[in-house]
Protein backbone atom coordinates (compact mmCIF):
# COMPACT_ATOMS: atom_id res chain seq x y z
CA UNK A 1 0.00 0.00 0.00
CA UNK A 2 1.23 3.46 -0.69
CA UNK A 3 0.45 6.18 1.85
CA UNK A 4 -1.78 3.84 3.62
CA UNK A 5 -4.09 3.85 6.13
CA UNK A 6 -3.52 5.52 4.15
CA UNK A 7 -5.47 3.99 6.37
CA UNK A 8 -6.77 5.08 8.27
CA UNK A 9 -6.46 4.91 5.63
CA UNK A 10 -7.59 5.21 5.17
CA UNK A 11 -8.07 5.32 7.11
CA UNK A 12 -7.41 7.24 9.33
CA UNK A 13 -6.09 6.56 9.11
CA UNK A 14 -0.28 11.18 10.99
CA UNK A 15 1.28 13.14 13.56
CA UNK A 16 4.84 13.45 12.89
CA UNK A 17 6.97 16.40 12.27
CA UNK A 18 10.35 17.62 13.19
CA UNK A 19 10.21 20.99 14.90
CA UNK A 20 10.99 24.35 13.48
CA UNK A 21 14.03 24.25 15.70
CA UNK A 22 15.35 21.29 13.77
CA UNK A 23 14.24 22.58 10.41
CA UNK A 24 15.91 25.94 10.77
CA UNK A 25 18.80 24.93 12.98
CA UNK A 26 17.44 26.62 16.10
CA UNK A 27 19.97 27.03 18.90
CA UNK A 28 17.67 25.18 21.31
CA UNK A 29 19.12 21.91 20.08
CA UNK A 30 22.56 22.96 18.94
CA UNK A 31 24.47 25.62 20.83
CA UNK A 32 26.32 26.57 17.65
CA UNK A 33 24.44 25.25 14.62
CA UNK A 34 26.60 24.18 11.71
CA UNK A 35 25.41 25.14 8.24
CA UNK A 36 26.05 22.02 6.17
CA UNK A 37 23.90 22.98 3.19
CA UNK A 38 26.94 23.70 1.01
CA UNK A 39 29.15 21.05 2.60
CA UNK A 40 29.86 17.56 1.25
CA UNK A 41 27.78 16.24 4.15
CA UNK A 42 24.71 18.07 2.88
CA UNK A 43 25.17 16.95 -0.70
CA UNK A 44 25.73 13.35 0.41
CA UNK A 45 22.58 13.43 2.56
CA UNK A 46 20.53 14.77 -0.36
CA UNK A 47 21.91 12.08 -2.66
CA UNK A 48 21.07 9.33 -0.18
CA UNK A 49 17.52 10.61 0.26
CA UNK A 50 17.01 11.01 -3.50
CA UNK A 51 18.17 7.46 -4.26
CA UNK A 52 15.98 6.06 -1.49
CA UNK A 53 12.93 7.86 -2.75
CA UNK A 54 13.46 6.76 -6.32
CA UNK A 55 13.36 3.20 -5.00
CA UNK A 56 10.13 4.01 -3.16
CA UNK A 57 8.51 5.36 -6.34
CA UNK A 58 9.38 2.16 -8.22
CA UNK A 59 8.26 -0.15 -5.41
CA UNK A 60 5.73 -1.96 -7.59
CA UNK A 61 8.25 -2.57 -10.37
CA UNK A 62 11.23 -3.76 -8.31
CA UNK A 63 9.20 -5.46 -5.56
CA UNK A 64 11.22 -3.82 -2.79
CA UNK A 65 9.14 -2.74 0.20
CA UNK A 66 9.15 1.04 0.51
CA UNK A 67 10.19 0.98 4.17
CA UNK A 68 13.58 -0.57 3.46
CA UNK A 69 15.27 2.18 1.42
CA UNK A 70 13.97 5.05 3.57
CA UNK A 71 14.96 3.35 6.84
CA UNK A 72 18.46 2.83 5.45
CA UNK A 73 18.53 6.43 4.22
CA UNK A 74 17.54 7.71 7.67
CA UNK A 75 20.38 5.79 9.28
CA UNK A 76 22.97 6.90 6.72
CA UNK A 77 21.93 10.57 6.87
CA UNK A 78 22.27 10.77 10.64
CA UNK A 79 25.56 8.88 10.54
CA UNK A 80 26.94 11.43 8.07
CA UNK A 81 25.67 14.31 10.22
CA UNK A 82 27.15 12.77 13.36
CA UNK A 83 30.55 12.42 11.69
CA UNK A 84 30.54 16.10 10.73
CA UNK A 85 29.51 17.25 14.20
CA UNK A 86 32.06 15.01 15.87
CA UNK A 87 34.80 16.51 13.70
CA UNK A 88 33.64 19.98 14.80
CA UNK A 89 33.51 18.92 18.46
CA UNK A 90 29.73 19.31 18.78
CA UNK A 91 28.70 15.69 19.18
CA UNK A 92 26.36 16.62 22.03
CA UNK A 93 23.91 18.23 19.61
CA UNK A 94 23.12 14.99 17.78
CA UNK A 95 21.46 12.96 20.53
CA UNK A 96 18.71 15.49 21.48
CA UNK A 97 17.99 16.11 17.78
CA UNK A 98 17.44 12.42 17.04
CA UNK A 99 15.53 11.84 20.28
CA UNK A 100 13.17 14.70 19.45
CA UNK A 101 12.35 13.23 16.03
CA UNK A 102 11.97 9.75 17.46
CA UNK A 103 9.62 10.95 20.23
CA UNK A 104 7.38 12.57 17.65
CA UNK A 105 7.48 9.42 15.53
CA UNK A 106 6.51 7.26 18.50
CA UNK A 107 3.30 9.27 18.92
CA UNK A 108 2.40 8.68 15.28
CA UNK A 109 3.34 5.01 15.52
CA UNK A 110 1.06 4.17 18.45
CA UNK A 111 -1.80 6.30 17.15
CA UNK A 112 -1.82 4.46 13.84
CA UNK A 113 -1.22 1.08 15.45
CA UNK A 114 -4.44 1.44 17.45
CA UNK A 115 -6.36 2.62 14.39
CA UNK A 116 -5.05 -0.27 12.28
CA UNK A 117 -5.90 -2.76 15.03
CA UNK A 118 -9.52 -1.60 15.08
CA UNK A 119 -9.76 -1.70 11.28
CA UNK A 120 -8.37 -5.25 11.24
CA UNK A 121 -10.81 -6.27 13.96
CA UNK A 122 -13.73 -4.93 11.91
CA UNK A 123 -12.42 -6.69 8.82
CA UNK A 124 -12.18 -9.98 10.73
CA UNK A 125 -15.71 -9.57 12.13
CA UNK A 126 -17.00 -9.06 8.57
CA UNK A 127 -18.27 -5.49 9.07
CA UNK A 128 -17.11 -4.31 5.66
CA UNK A 129 -18.06 -7.57 3.95
CA UNK A 130 -21.61 -7.14 5.23
CA UNK A 131 -21.77 -3.65 3.72
CA UNK A 132 -20.32 -4.85 0.41
CA UNK A 133 -22.71 -7.81 0.11
CA UNK A 134 -25.70 -5.64 0.92
CA UNK A 135 -24.78 -3.23 -1.86
CA UNK A 136 -24.25 -6.01 -4.38
CA UNK A 137 -27.65 -7.57 -3.65
CA UNK A 138 -29.64 -4.36 -4.19
CA UNK A 139 -29.61 -4.54 -8.02
CA UNK A 140 -28.72 -0.90 -8.65
CA UNK A 141 -27.99 0.44 -12.14
CA UNK A 142 -24.44 1.25 -13.21
CA UNK A 143 -24.99 4.96 -12.73
CA UNK A 144 -26.61 4.47 -9.34
CA UNK A 145 -23.68 2.31 -8.24
CA UNK A 146 -21.25 4.93 -9.53
CA UNK A 147 -22.80 7.58 -7.27
CA UNK A 148 -23.49 5.29 -4.33
CA UNK A 149 -19.93 3.95 -4.11
CA UNK A 150 -18.56 7.46 -4.51
CA UNK A 151 -20.78 8.98 -1.82
CA UNK A 152 -20.16 6.13 0.60
CA UNK A 153 -16.41 6.43 0.02
CA UNK A 154 -16.63 10.16 0.73
CA UNK A 155 -18.41 9.68 4.06
CA UNK A 156 -16.70 6.51 5.27
CA UNK A 157 -13.11 7.62 4.64
CA UNK A 158 -13.17 10.36 7.33
CA UNK A 159 -13.54 7.57 9.90
CA UNK A 160 -12.01 4.52 8.25
CA UNK A 161 -8.95 5.50 6.24
CA UNK A 162 -9.21 6.32 2.56
CA UNK A 163 -7.32 3.17 1.57
CA UNK A 164 -9.61 0.72 3.35
CA UNK A 165 -12.66 2.59 2.12
CA UNK A 166 -11.45 2.54 -1.49
CA UNK A 167 -10.76 -1.20 -1.38
CA UNK A 168 -14.25 -1.95 -0.06
CA UNK A 169 -15.99 0.16 -2.68
CA UNK A 170 -13.80 -1.25 -5.44
CA UNK A 171 -14.80 -4.77 -4.39
CA UNK A 172 -18.43 -3.78 -4.98
CA UNK A 173 -17.61 -2.32 -8.40
CA UNK A 174 -15.68 -5.42 -9.45
CA UNK A 175 -18.46 -7.75 -8.27
CA UNK A 176 -21.10 -6.10 -10.43
CA UNK A 177 -19.04 -4.77 -13.32
CA UNK A 178 -17.11 -7.82 -14.44
CA UNK A 179 -18.77 -7.58 -17.88
CA UNK A 180 -18.43 -3.80 -18.20
CA UNK A 181 -14.74 -2.80 -17.90
CA UNK A 182 -15.49 0.80 -18.87
CA UNK A 183 -17.72 1.13 -15.81
CA UNK A 184 -15.05 -0.39 -13.57
CA UNK A 185 -12.36 2.00 -14.81
CA UNK A 186 -14.43 5.18 -14.34
CA UNK A 187 -15.95 4.04 -11.05
CA UNK A 188 -12.47 3.36 -9.66
CA UNK A 189 -11.34 6.87 -10.62
CA UNK A 190 -14.41 8.22 -8.83
CA UNK A 191 -13.69 6.14 -5.73
CA UNK A 192 -10.10 7.37 -5.54
CA UNK A 193 -11.19 11.01 -5.85
CA UNK A 194 -14.07 10.68 -3.36
CA UNK A 195 -12.11 8.77 -0.71
CA UNK A 196 -9.25 11.28 -0.84
CA UNK A 197 -11.69 14.21 -0.73
CA UNK A 198 -13.56 12.69 2.20
CA UNK A 199 -10.34 12.12 4.09
CA UNK A 200 -9.31 15.77 3.74
CA UNK A 201 -11.86 17.23 6.15
CA UNK A 202 -11.17 14.87 9.06
CA UNK A 203 -8.08 14.35 11.24
CA UNK A 204 -8.71 10.61 10.92
CA UNK A 205 -9.20 10.54 7.17
CA UNK A 206 -5.58 10.69 6.05
CA UNK A 207 -2.09 10.56 7.48
CA UNK A 208 -1.42 14.17 6.53
CA UNK A 209 -4.53 15.52 8.28
CA UNK A 210 -3.58 13.56 11.38
CA UNK A 211 -0.12 15.13 11.26
CA UNK A 212 -1.61 18.62 11.05
CA UNK A 213 -3.99 17.94 13.95
CA UNK A 214 -1.39 16.50 16.29
CA UNK A 215 0.95 19.35 15.41
CA UNK A 216 -1.73 21.65 16.83
CA UNK A 217 -1.85 23.83 13.73
CA UNK A 218 -5.56 23.12 13.12
CA UNK A 219 -8.03 22.21 15.85
CA UNK A 220 -10.35 19.22 15.48
CA UNK A 221 -13.54 21.15 14.71
CA UNK A 222 -11.73 23.46 12.28
CA UNK A 223 -11.16 20.59 9.87
CA UNK A 224 -14.87 20.69 9.08
CA UNK A 225 -14.34 24.10 7.49
CA UNK A 226 -12.94 22.02 4.62
CA UNK A 227 -16.13 20.03 4.19
CA UNK A 228 -17.66 22.17 1.42
CA UNK A 229 -14.37 22.48 -0.54
CA UNK A 230 -14.00 18.69 -0.25
CA UNK A 231 -17.54 18.18 -1.55
CA UNK A 232 -16.71 20.42 -4.52
CA UNK A 233 -13.52 18.47 -5.15
CA UNK A 234 -15.56 15.26 -5.36
CA UNK A 235 -18.72 16.48 -7.11
CA UNK A 236 -17.27 18.35 -10.09
CA UNK A 237 -15.31 15.42 -11.60
CA UNK A 238 -18.03 12.95 -10.57
CA UNK A 239 -20.72 14.97 -12.35
CA UNK A 240 -18.69 15.08 -15.56
CA UNK A 241 -17.72 11.39 -15.39
CA UNK A 242 -21.37 10.49 -14.81
CA UNK A 243 -22.14 11.00 -18.50
CA UNK A 244 -19.50 8.45 -19.49
CA UNK A 245 -21.04 5.70 -17.36
CA UNK A 246 -22.94 3.13 -19.45
CA UNK A 247 -26.72 2.87 -19.09
CA UNK A 248 -28.42 -0.26 -17.87
CA UNK A 249 -28.05 -2.58 -14.92
CA UNK A 250 -25.51 -5.31 -14.26
CA UNK A 251 -26.70 -8.90 -14.45
CA UNK A 252 -27.66 -10.88 -11.38
CA UNK A 253 -24.72 -11.32 -9.03
CA UNK A 254 -24.28 -14.07 -6.48
CA UNK A 255 -23.26 -12.16 -3.38
CA UNK A 256 -23.09 -15.10 -1.03
CA UNK A 257 -24.55 -15.30 2.45
CA UNK A 258 -21.61 -14.25 4.58
CA UNK A 259 -22.88 -12.05 7.40
CA UNK A 260 -21.29 -10.01 10.13
CA UNK A 261 -19.77 -12.08 12.90
CA UNK A 262 -20.81 -11.78 16.51
CA UNK A 263 -19.58 -8.51 18.01
CA UNK A 264 -18.93 -6.70 14.76
CA UNK A 265 -21.33 -3.85 15.45
CA UNK A 266 -20.04 -3.55 19.02
CA UNK A 267 -16.47 -3.10 17.76
CA UNK A 268 -17.66 -0.31 15.45
CA UNK A 269 -19.16 1.44 18.51
CA UNK A 270 -15.96 0.91 20.48
CA UNK A 271 -13.96 2.42 17.64
CA UNK A 272 -16.17 5.51 17.61
CA UNK A 273 -15.76 5.73 21.40
CA UNK A 274 -11.98 5.53 20.92
CA UNK A 275 -12.05 8.42 18.46
CA UNK A 276 -14.19 10.41 20.92
CA UNK A 277 -11.70 9.65 23.68
CA UNK A 278 -8.75 10.84 21.59
CA UNK A 279 -10.57 14.04 20.63
CA UNK A 280 -11.63 14.70 24.23
CA UNK A 281 -8.11 14.13 25.57
CA UNK A 282 -6.79 16.63 23.05
CA UNK A 283 -9.52 19.30 23.27
CA UNK A 284 -10.44 19.29 26.96
CA UNK A 285 -7.47 17.87 28.83
CA UNK A 286 -4.76 19.10 26.45
CA UNK A 287 -3.24 15.62 26.39
CA UNK A 288 -1.73 14.32 23.12
CA UNK A 289 -4.39 12.37 21.17
CA UNK A 290 -2.22 9.24 21.12
CA UNK A 291 -2.95 8.72 24.81
CA UNK A 292 -6.66 8.75 24.05
CA UNK A 293 -6.12 6.17 21.32
CA UNK A 294 -4.12 3.91 23.63
CA UNK A 295 -6.89 4.19 26.23
CA UNK A 296 -9.38 3.26 23.53
CA UNK A 297 -7.34 0.16 22.73
CA UNK A 298 -8.20 -1.06 26.22
CA UNK A 299 -11.88 -0.98 25.24
CA UNK A 300 -11.14 -3.51 22.51
CA UNK A 301 -8.94 -5.58 24.81
CA UNK A 302 -11.68 -5.82 27.43
CA UNK A 303 -14.25 -6.74 24.79
CA UNK A 304 -11.80 -9.33 23.47
CA UNK A 305 -11.69 -10.78 26.98
CA UNK A 306 -15.50 -10.98 26.98
CA UNK A 307 -15.45 -12.76 23.60
CA UNK A 308 -12.81 -15.10 24.96
CA UNK A 309 -15.11 -16.09 27.81
CA UNK A 310 -17.93 -16.68 25.32
CA UNK A 311 -15.57 -18.77 23.19
CA UNK A 312 -14.67 -20.86 26.22
CA UNK A 313 -18.36 -21.50 26.87
CA UNK A 314 -18.89 -22.46 23.22
CA UNK A 315 -16.02 -24.94 23.28
CA UNK A 316 -17.61 -26.64 26.29
CA UNK A 317 -21.05 -26.79 24.69
CA UNK A 318 -22.56 -24.22 27.05
CA UNK A 319 -23.39 -21.46 24.56
CA UNK A 320 -23.83 -22.67 20.98
CA UNK A 321 -25.86 -20.51 18.55
CA UNK A 322 -28.24 -22.55 16.34
CA UNK A 323 -26.57 -23.88 13.21
CA UNK A 324 -23.11 -22.77 14.29
CA UNK A 325 -20.33 -25.08 13.08
CA UNK A 326 -17.40 -22.82 13.96
CA UNK A 327 -16.68 -20.83 17.08
CA UNK A 328 -18.35 -17.45 16.38
CA UNK A 329 -16.69 -15.83 19.39
CA UNK A 330 -13.05 -16.68 18.71
CA UNK A 331 -11.12 -13.43 18.81
CA UNK A 332 -7.45 -12.67 19.42
CA UNK A 333 -6.60 -8.98 19.68
CA UNK A 334 -2.89 -9.59 19.33
CA UNK A 335 -3.43 -11.24 15.97
CA UNK A 336 -5.13 -8.00 14.88
CA UNK A 337 -2.12 -6.01 16.06
CA UNK A 338 0.18 -8.40 14.22
CA UNK A 339 -1.72 -7.73 10.98
CA UNK A 340 -1.07 -3.99 11.13
CA UNK A 341 0.57 -2.48 8.05
CA UNK A 342 4.10 -2.70 9.41
CA UNK A 343 5.72 -1.69 6.15
CA UNK A 344 3.80 1.59 6.30
CA UNK A 345 4.67 2.20 9.94
CA UNK A 346 8.37 1.63 9.29
CA UNK A 347 8.15 3.77 6.16
CA UNK A 348 6.97 6.63 8.36
CA UNK A 349 9.96 6.08 10.61
CA UNK A 350 12.33 6.38 7.67
CA UNK A 351 10.60 9.47 6.30
CA UNK A 352 10.46 11.28 9.65
CA UNK A 353 14.08 10.61 10.55
CA UNK A 354 15.44 11.23 7.04
CA UNK A 355 13.54 14.48 6.46
CA UNK A 356 14.33 15.49 10.04
CA UNK A 357 18.02 15.02 9.24
CA UNK A 358 17.76 17.19 6.14
CA UNK A 359 16.03 19.81 8.26
CA UNK A 360 18.81 19.64 10.86
CA UNK A 361 21.35 20.23 8.11
CA UNK A 362 19.43 23.35 7.07
CA UNK A 363 17.76 22.42 3.80
CA UNK A 364 14.18 22.83 4.98
CA UNK A 365 14.91 26.35 6.15
CA UNK A 366 16.31 27.16 2.70
CA UNK A 367 13.33 25.56 0.98
CA UNK A 368 10.89 27.49 3.16
CA UNK A 369 12.54 30.81 2.33
CA UNK A 370 12.30 30.14 -1.39
CA UNK A 371 8.93 28.39 -1.71
CA UNK A 372 6.95 30.44 0.78
CA UNK A 373 9.04 33.59 0.56
CA UNK A 374 9.31 33.91 -3.20
CA UNK A 375 6.15 32.19 -4.45
CA UNK A 376 3.80 33.27 -1.68
CA UNK A 377 1.72 31.07 0.61
CA UNK A 378 -1.19 30.41 -1.78
CA UNK A 379 0.96 29.42 -4.76
CA UNK A 380 3.25 27.37 -2.53
CA UNK A 381 0.35 25.46 -0.99
CA UNK A 382 -1.20 24.77 -4.39
CA UNK A 383 2.20 23.45 -5.49
CA UNK A 384 2.27 21.16 -2.44
CA UNK A 385 -0.89 19.46 -3.69
CA UNK A 386 0.51 19.00 -7.19
CA UNK A 387 3.73 17.58 -5.74
CA UNK A 388 1.63 15.14 -3.71
CA UNK A 389 0.40 13.60 -6.95
CA UNK A 390 3.96 12.62 -7.88
CA UNK A 391 5.70 12.31 -4.53
CA UNK A 392 4.06 10.71 -1.52
CA UNK A 393 2.07 13.37 0.35
CA UNK A 394 3.45 12.28 3.73
CA UNK A 395 7.04 13.52 3.30
CA UNK A 396 5.71 16.61 1.52
CA UNK A 397 3.43 17.53 4.43
CA UNK A 398 6.10 16.55 6.95
CA UNK A 399 8.50 18.95 5.25
CA UNK A 400 5.92 21.77 5.35
CA UNK A 401 5.30 21.19 9.06
CA UNK A 402 9.04 21.10 9.66
CA UNK A 403 9.52 24.37 7.78
CA UNK A 404 6.66 25.85 9.85
CA UNK A 405 6.27 28.83 7.47
CA UNK A 406 4.70 31.97 8.88
CA UNK A 407 1.28 31.95 7.22
CA UNK A 408 -2.32 32.58 8.15
CA UNK A 409 -4.75 29.99 9.48
CA UNK A 410 -6.60 29.96 6.16
CA UNK A 411 -3.34 28.98 4.44
CA UNK A 412 -2.75 26.13 6.90
CA UNK A 413 -6.23 24.86 6.06
CA UNK A 414 -5.41 25.28 2.37
CA UNK A 415 -2.26 23.15 2.54
CA UNK A 416 -4.19 20.54 4.52
CA UNK A 417 -6.75 20.43 1.71
CA UNK A 418 -4.28 20.39 -1.17
CA UNK A 419 -2.04 17.72 0.35
CA UNK A 420 -5.11 15.56 0.95
CA UNK A 421 -6.76 15.84 -2.46
CA UNK A 422 -3.77 16.59 -4.69
CA UNK A 423 -2.89 12.90 -4.86
CA UNK A 424 -6.08 12.26 -6.83
CA UNK A 425 -4.55 13.91 -9.91
CA UNK A 426 -2.65 10.70 -10.71
CA UNK A 427 -3.36 7.08 -9.86
CA UNK A 428 0.08 6.80 -8.23
CA UNK A 429 -0.54 9.91 -6.12
CA UNK A 430 -2.37 8.23 -3.25
CA UNK A 431 -2.55 4.94 -1.40
CA UNK A 432 -6.08 4.45 -2.68
CA UNK A 433 -5.02 4.77 -6.31
CA UNK A 434 -2.05 2.44 -6.01
CA UNK A 435 -4.12 -0.19 -4.21
CA UNK A 436 -6.94 -0.08 -6.75
CA UNK A 437 -4.52 -0.52 -9.65
CA UNK A 438 -3.60 -3.82 -8.06
CA UNK A 439 -7.15 -4.81 -7.12
CA UNK A 440 -8.67 -3.97 -10.52
CA UNK A 441 -5.58 -4.91 -12.50
CA UNK A 442 -6.00 -4.43 -16.23
CA UNK A 443 -9.22 -2.43 -15.87
CA UNK A 444 -8.15 0.50 -13.70
CA UNK A 445 -4.70 1.61 -14.84
CA UNK A 446 -2.41 4.63 -14.74
CA UNK A 447 -3.58 5.73 -18.18
CA UNK A 448 -7.28 5.11 -17.54
CA UNK A 449 -6.92 7.51 -14.60
CA UNK A 450 -4.74 9.95 -16.54
CA UNK A 451 -7.54 10.30 -19.09
CA UNK A 452 -9.62 12.02 -16.39
CA UNK A 453 -6.82 14.09 -14.85
CA UNK A 454 -7.99 17.37 -16.51
CA UNK A 455 -11.45 16.86 -15.00
CA UNK A 456 -9.96 16.06 -11.59
CA UNK A 457 -7.72 19.12 -11.88
CA UNK A 458 -10.84 21.21 -12.49
CA UNK A 459 -12.27 19.94 -9.21
CA UNK A 460 -8.92 20.56 -7.52
CA UNK A 461 -8.84 24.18 -8.65
CA UNK A 462 -12.52 24.74 -7.80
CA UNK A 463 -12.10 23.36 -4.28
CA UNK A 464 -9.21 25.77 -3.67
CA UNK A 465 -11.26 28.70 -4.95
CA UNK A 466 -14.24 27.73 -2.77
CA UNK A 467 -12.03 27.37 0.30
CA UNK A 468 -10.47 30.80 -0.18
CA UNK A 469 -13.92 32.30 -0.84
CA UNK A 470 -15.73 30.93 2.22
CA UNK A 471 -12.96 30.49 4.79
CA UNK A 472 -10.87 33.63 4.35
Amino acid sequence: MKNTIALFGGFIFSALFSTTALASGDVSLASTPIDLTHHWVGWAALAVFFIAYVLVIFEEQIHLRKSKPVMLAAGLIWIIIAVAYNIEGQSGAIKPAIEHNFLEYSQLFFFLLVAMTYINAMLERGVFDALRLWLVKQGYSYRALFWLTGILAFFISPIADNLTTALIMCAVVLAVGDKEPRFVAIACVNIVVSSNAGGAFSPFGDITTLMVWQKGVVEFTEFFHLFIPSVVNFLIPATIMHFAIPHGKPGAVSAGNIGMKYGGFTIVILFLMTIATAVSFHNFLHIPPVFGMMTGLVYLQLYGYYLGRKSHSWSHGISIPPGSKEDPYKFDIFSKIAKAEWDTLFFFYGVILAVGGLGFIGYLGMASEFIYGELGATNANILVGIMSAVVDNIPVMFAVLSMNPDMSHVQWLLVTLTAGVGGSLLSIGSAAGVALMGQARGQYTFFSHLKWTPVIALGYGASIWVHLAINS
